[in-house]
């Protein structure tokens, strides 16, 4: 036996639509192409399908025994289909996205390292711009998501949740602060702080909350960027306050770590997208994964 998809798809369309013409329009046939797709199909059963008159098409009672199997086949076979199509390109994608370099830097390299072995065909795009510069390249389209710690969204973008963050306290090895378990805002004022400059939201937090806590706020010294902040702490020049996520760069390096309390912050990073845009689906495996990959990591739940 010899059953074809288009023979399948022209019994359903016939006995669906009750008639010949109608279907060949759904399926894009001519009329007398439907007519020999049914006729071969009945041959390969054995029995006939239709009844036909000059008014209507109706189902034997051997084409309605018939019908559901081949619902469910085509149904499953169009599933089958869509499914390896989207595997095909999720292997053979392209995707871009902008993080900010703290991020970009520290929280995505093991989940892009991660995800490159199941995908090895995938080519990752990754720009490390400030948070303004990430929702204009959302919005024009240049990249197809940004992750990242974002405010305030216009109407064009969206956001969802990709991981909550809390801040940790990083310090030299043998410092004061690693007798203590966890440790207090106010207990930064005894030390030297050094902090990303003022364009950096994670400075802003934590300039709220030590002024929240009465806690002197005026830094040591002022970096642009996080690894020069893990340099200095190394130095033993002083402490910082960085998202947990460092830990994950930073497990090998000179440095403690503990928890910050009284109170514990945490700030949600988030992917946003432009409003309406569909993802690829290398797009939409990537993200997917990495909702699943962050969440798993012990250290990103400190």
């Amino acid at each position: 036996m010899n059953i074809t998809l288009r023979q399948i798809e022209a019994f359903l369309a016939v006995a669906q639509l009750e008639g010949f013409t109608r279907a060949a329009e759904r399926i894009h046939l001519t009329q007398s192409a439907i007519s020999v797709l049914i006729r071969e199909l009945e041959e390969q059963i054995g029995v006939r399908l239709f009844d036909r008159t000059t008014r209507a098409v109706r189902l034997t009672e051997a084409g309605k025994e018939f019908f559901p199997f081949a619902e469910k086949a085509l149904a499953e076979l169009q599933t089958a289909l869509h499914n390896t199509r989207d595997l095909i390109a999720k292997k053979r994608g392209r995707l871009a996205l902008a993080a900010p370099p703290l991020i970009a830097s520290h929280l995505l390299p093991p989940v892009m390292a991660k995800f490159r072995e199941m995908y090895p065909g995938v080519t990752i795009v990754l720009k490390d711009l400030r948070a303004d510069d990430i929702l204009l390249r959302v919005r024009s389209g240049e990249v197809d998501f940004g992750v990242g710690t974002f405010h305030r969204l216009d109407e064009e973008l969206e956001s969802a949740p990709l991981i909550t963050d809390s801040l940790i306290l990083v310090c030299p090895k043998e410092h004061p602060l690693t007798k203590k378990n966890r440790v207090r805002w106010k207990d930064l004022a005894e030390h030297p702080l050094i902090t990303l400059d003022r364009h950096s939201s994670l400075r802003h937090l934590i300039d709220r909350t030590l002024e929240s806590v009465k806690c002197p706020s005026a830094p040591a010294y002022e970096v642009s960027f996080i690894t020069t902040a893990i340099g200095m702490v190394e130095a033993g020049l002083g402490v910082s306050v960085m998202p947990s996520y460092v830990l994950l760069s930073t497990r090998h390096s000179n440095v403690q770590t503990r928890r910050i309390v009284d109170p514990t912050v945490n700030r949600e990073i988030s992917i946003v997208t432009k409003r309406g845009r569909s993802f690829s689906p290398a797009a939409k495996s990537f993200v997917d994964f990495s909702q699943q990959y962050i969440k798993s990591l012990p250290d990103t739940k400190r």
